[in-house]
């Protein structure tokens, strides 16, 4: 199996060789960016300064972006563009994709204590783009039937129309249920990024075929990382309307993903064999910003892939010394 480096860009470059950044400050800032774009507002912007502000930002997202697609690049090498071979090809990901049977999941099932399962769902909900705005975000002008497909999944997220089905605030409802209090000041800058590669992919139509790709790796390998949250969260002792979310996601993701290969991917690579590159690439970007985070996590809470030791509630709770090291 291949070995990942999940870091590709300790330090990027903004406008000039001389200025460097650490992740940390370039996540935070991206966060910032991002809660600003995308949130409505009756605020106008004061031009032209608003304007700069943006190119300079905007600027620090691609030089991330690059680095991200630089590092995961060699993987792309020999990808078959055929549908039949890329869809086989995208399938097996599943097993030997960045971060795919990474031990933390089934430390949290069998072993962790409630406060190291509160301080992962903390960093795990600071770090969520809300699968429903980039699903939105990415279908914009696509063709019919993935359209169609693209629509059916963010209907589900909506939960069928159903506020009390809604997946987002039933995510913020297990927040609030363990008082998780999720903020980027207590968040380590690879759960940030993974975010912020979301919504970059997501909200630039050059790269909408990556948030294809990164979209469709979700659906296609969250059912046995949150299988292993909730079977966790249920050891723990955690009430079923507290681990619904994670209920939810365990079944109806593979159901998703099924859906989303066959009438979302597939036929965007038998229309034209030159999406098979950015679908992939897309799809390599998110599982490598996911490891990243799984790494980050394991080091944090002093796990190895045979035990680990508990670390004490006022270092979980923590502080950003020790999250955004």
């Amino acid at each position: 199996m291949a070995r990942w480096h999940t870091a590709p860009a300790s330090r990027l470059l903004l406008h000039d060789a001389s200025t460097a950044l650490p992740p940390l400050q370039v996540h935070r800032r991206l966060a910032a960016f991002n809660r600003k774009r995308l949130l409505p507002t009756f605020e106008e912007p004061c031009w032209p300064e608003a304007l700069n502000e943006e190119i300079e930002l905007r600027s620090l997202e691609a030089r991330f972006v690059h680095a991200e697609r630089t590092a995961i690049a060699p993987r792309l090498s020999d990808l078959p563009t055929d549908a039949p071979g890329f869809m086989d090809w995208f399938h097996a990901l599943k097993d030997n994709g960045p971060g795919q049977g990474d031990a933390l999941f089934a430390w949290l099932a069998t072993d962790a204590t409630i406060d190291q399962m509160r301080w992962f769902l903390r960093q795990e909900a600071a770090g969520e783009a809300g699968f429903d705005d980039l699903v939105a975000l990415t279908q914009v002008r696509f063709p019919s039937r993935p359209k169609l497909e693209m629509a059916n999944n963010y209907w589900d997220e909506m939960g069928r129309g159903r506020e009390s089905g809604m997946h987002g605030p039933m995510l913020e409802r297990t927040t609030q249920a363990l008082d998780l209090r999720p903020s980027v000041e207590t968040t380590a800058w690879e759960s940030l990024a993974l975010a912020n590669l979301m919504v970059a992919l997501a909200a630039n139509r050059h790269l909408a075929y990556q948030s294809v790709g990164a979209l469709g790796a979700i659906e296609m390998t969250a059912p046995g990382r949150v299988s292993k949250v909730n079977e966790g969260m249920r050891r723990l002792g955690l009430p079923a309307e507290v681990r619904r979310y994670f209920q939810l996601h365990a079944g109806l993701d593979v159901r998703h993903s099924l859906a989303w290969n066959r009438e979302v991917i597939e036929p965007l690579v038998a229309a034209d064999p030159n999406a098979a590159r950015p679908i992939a690439e897309g799809a390599l970007l998110r599982l490598a910003a996911g490891a990243r985070c799984f790494e980050r996590y394991r080091r944090d809470l002093k796990l190895t892939t045979s035990t680990a030791t508990a670390v004490p509630h006022d270092e979980m709770d923590c502080d950003t010394r020790r999250v955004a090291a």
